[in-house]
């Protein structure tokens, strides 16, 4: 059988360690037992060509909003393989609590710097046309290192 073949049958979420920066992603992602951790997979579908401009407003601008509001990121992706590869960011956030991400999410919607990036990003066309949100909590049985 093909490695390609394979590596098509696994879903995204078994290969999240696979995908490089096992140990980074296993030390940020890090709780300890009764933590009250979340971490937030965030799914972004850029529109036909604007991947880039994402990509950039990103790297440029919402990381460090991001950092400056305390919104902890733990990793960013881009696929590799059809139907997503050239139009998908893949990321994933860490937050205190369910609670803490709303207040967050809140604050950075909020954020001035965050309303005058996105409509000068955005003065020729919309950068996403959909962004799928998934909070999840680690198993028991997750590697925990550090």
């Amino acid at each position: 059988m093909k490695r390609r073949a394979v590596l098509k049958g696994i879903g995204a979420g078994a290969m999240l360690p696979a995908m490089g920066g096992l140990r980074a992603l296993a030390q940020a992602a890090a709780v300890q037992p009764g933590d009250t951790a979340v971490f937030e997979l965030r799914e972004y579908h850029a529109a036909e060509g604007k991947l880039d401009d994402l990509l950039a407003r990103f790297r440029d601008h919402t990381i460090p909003i991001f950092n400056r509001l305390h919104m902890e990121s733990i990793a960013y992706w881009t696929p590799t393989d059809d139907p997503l590869k050239g139009r998908t960011l893949i990321y994933i956030l860490k937050h205190p609590s369910r609670e803490a991400a709303t207040e967050s999410w809140a604050a950075f919607r909020d954020d001035p710097e965050w309303k005058r990036v996105s409509a000068a990003s955005e003065a020729n066309g919309k950068l996403t046309e959909k962004v799928d949100s998934t909070f999840m909590v680690l198993t028991d049985f997750s590697a925990r290192i550090g």
